[in-house]
């Protein structure tokens, strides 16, 4: 099981949940919540992913924002979450935990693939239906896509066919920006299967059969990208 623990954030305090590995540590992930927070299911693939052999991270970006939670994912602006992500990177590096990768779900996959242009620490990012990445939440910066050029790590992106932010148009425009920066790249794609298609907590979008073999190739990604080339 994992536990909770409180990382300094300027002056204030960030709540993450942590998954230690019981044996080998082959690595560290941050993963970034999607926009129910630090929920059953992010607890769940930090599991997951100690399971593995990962330390996992979850910070809870909300942390700013007190007890006014309404559309509380509108409100994470990119320069504090930047803040935030380096925070969590920072606990893994003090464990001596190499190398690390990033994960995110909706939100939180945009969160990703804009901390990657932002972290060369990151050796890769796994980039689960991000939402909005072709828009800018902060006046300071550009899009996450808009800074694709300054990613330095390889790129895995999971989507579904029927969803509509990202929608199979939006993939088609974040592979070209990836083929152009020179980012080591796979995108993959899973018909019958919309947003938050991975979520066993929802079961009116949830898709066993798809979810399993996004989450395989998540697992093998991280092997490859991790473990074989660290």
């Amino acid at each position: 099981m994992g536990e909770r623990v409180a990382l300094t954030i300027d002056a204030g305090q960030m709540d993450c949940y942590v998954a230690r590995p019981a044996t080998n540590v082959f690595g560290g992930i941050l993963v970034c919540m999607h926009g129910p927070g630090v929920d059953e299911f992010i607890r769940d693939i930090c599991e997951r992913l100690a399971n593995l052999g990962y330390l996992a991270i979850a910070p809870d970006f909300y942390h700013r924002q007190g007890s006014d939670l309404t559309e509380p994912w509108s409100k994470v602006v990119d320069t504090e979450a930047i803040v935030d992500m380096r925070v969590a990177t920072d606990f893994l590096e003090a464990y001596a935990v190499t190398p690390i990768g990033i994960l995110g779900f909706c939100m939180g996959g945009r969160l990703a693939f804009l901390n990657l242009a932002h972290d060369d620490r990151l050796k890769t990012g796994i980039i689960i239906h991000g939402g909005n990445i072709m828009k800018s939440r902060d006046a300071g910066l550009p899009s996450p896509l808009d800074q694709t050029d300054a990613i330095h790590a390889s790129v895995l992106g999971i989507f579904g066919e029927d969803d509509v932010n990202p929608s199979p148009a939006d993939r088609v425009i974040i592979e070209q920006r990836l083929q152009s920066a020179g980012v080591e790249f796979r995108l993959d794609s899973y018909q019958g299967a919309g947003h938050a298609f991975l979520n066993f907590t929802r079961p009116e979008v949830y898709r066993e059969k798809q979810a399993e073999l996004a989450w395989d190739s998540c697992v093998t990604w991280l092997q490859s990208e991790m473990r074989t080339n660290a």
